[in-house]
């Protein structure tokens, strides 16, 4: 029996399916299906996650790589990406076996201005889930996650913004018009994303795309951070 294995016996799941039952949970069909839902890791998993996240020095979102992470969140990355856990999100998205299809796990610790403009995601994606990890947010509305009537409105927001702190989790069914963004923010902003996505062949190109941009901004990490820092808080782009 491995350590993991035998933690999840002896202790608490970091994500439990169950807690995507609580009262607060958001969870809406309209204008596309997705779901907010507050308090899904426990505190005592702070210090844990904090010191065991990816010490990344460039921004953006990295395919997971066990090696960069510590055991929690080689722990919680399992757990998201679990049959389990895809079967909820799928019950309330309305997405049939979630679980069948490939997942791509992607991590971002700091961000640019020019990162967060609207956009609804490839449709090479099923759906989308965000788990965020910080221990405070700035008063601000800057890097807070906004779901979306359309692609030219930054403010016409269908549900209150969620603030990326610690616990807080996001996941939306990918559409023609699952539109999402936030206003530009520079900064540290802990996440972890799971994909699922339509193939294999996806998920490949995904990650070699997500290897090689993390090798180029490594080496050009000025030249990206200064890359659309004036945009405009509602640019959009396409996937």
């Amino acid at each position: 029996m491995n350590a993991t294995t035998h933690s999840e016996d002896t202790d608490p799941m970091l994500l439990d399916p169950a807690r995507l039952d609580r009262s607060d949970t958001d969870v809406r069909s309209e204008p596309f299906p997705f779901m907010i839902a507050h308090g899904q890791l426990p505190d005592d998993a702070r210090s844990d996650l904090e010191r065991d996240f990816p010490q990344y020095t460039s921004a953006g979102f990295f395919p997971y790589d066990a090696s960069d992470c510590g055991p929690s969140v080689n722990e919680l990355v399992e757990q998201m990406s679990s049959p389990a856990f895809a079967a909820a999100i799928g019950r309330h998205l309305g997405i049939e076996n979630l679980g069948q299809y490939p997942t791509l796990i992607t991590l971002c610790k700091l961000l640019n201005r020019r990162h967060g403009t609207i956009h609804t995601d490839s449709k090479s994606k099923v759906a989308t889930a965000l788990i965020y990890l910080n221990q405070q947010w700035p008063d601000t509305s800057d890097g807070c996650l906004r779901f979306l009537r359309g692609i030219d409105n930054i403010d016409d927001i269908v549900a209150p913004e969620l603030k990326p702190l610690f616990g807080e989790f996001a996941v939306f069914r990918r559409t023609e018009n699952s539109f999402h963004g936030h206003l530009p923010y520079e900064g540290e902003r802990r996440v972890i994303q799971v994909a699922w996505l339509t193939s294999e062949e996806e998920k490949l190109r995904k990650t070699k795309r997500g290897k090689f941009s993390r090798v180029f901004k490594k080496i050009f990490g000025k030249w990206d951070r200064r890359l659309g820092a004036g945009r405009d808080r509602s640019a959009s782009h396409k996937d």
